[in-house]
Order: structure tokens, then sequence, then C-alpha cells
């Protein structure tokens, strides 16, 4: 299944994310979407989530129902390593 990376921006400053993801979750595996992890930006108003969807279509209907925005889907399909090396996702 491909793997897309999302960048999330927030009006305001994120605080307790941990108590969502239950929800969201819910409503990712109801339309096939497997959210695999994010990063959280300093400010704490982006989060960069990687996720694994049949489309990003997918990944926007579950944002929309979770009432997450969802501001950039980019595919991504290789890692660089350090030794600059990809290596398949």
């Amino acid at each position: 299944m491909p793997i897309f990376m999302v960048e999330r921006v927030y009006a305001e400053a994120l605080e307790g994310v941990a108590a969502a993801s239950d929800g969201i979750n819910r409503i990712n595996d109801e339309e096939d979407v497997r959210w695999l992890y994010s990063f959280l930006s300093a400010d704490k108003r982006k989060t960069y989530c990687l996720y694994e969807a049949a489309s990003p279509e997918a990944i926007r209907v579950a944002a929309e129902r979770a009432g997450l925005p969802a501001d950039e889907i980019v595919e991504v399909t290789e890692r660089v390593l350090p030794d600059g090396a990809s290596v398949p996702i």
C-alpha cells in the first residue's frame, strides 16, 4: 500500500494530542487508512504525519471526518539514509 506524508497546519498550538488519537484511529480504520506516526513542530502548530493508504483522497476523507487539516499530502517512495543510499519504503 502507498505511503504518504501529510502536513497539517493548525491555527493554535496543539494540546492533548493523545486524548484524540482513539477517535482518529477509529475513523482511519473505517476509511482503510493507517496512521504510522507523526512529528510535532517546536511551536506545536504543525504536524508531519506518515500514513499508509490507498490514495490521498482516502486520507482527505478521514481527516475531514476527524476535523483535522490536511494541507499537503505527498506520496513518498524512498528513504535516503545518512550514507546517501536510497531504500524503498
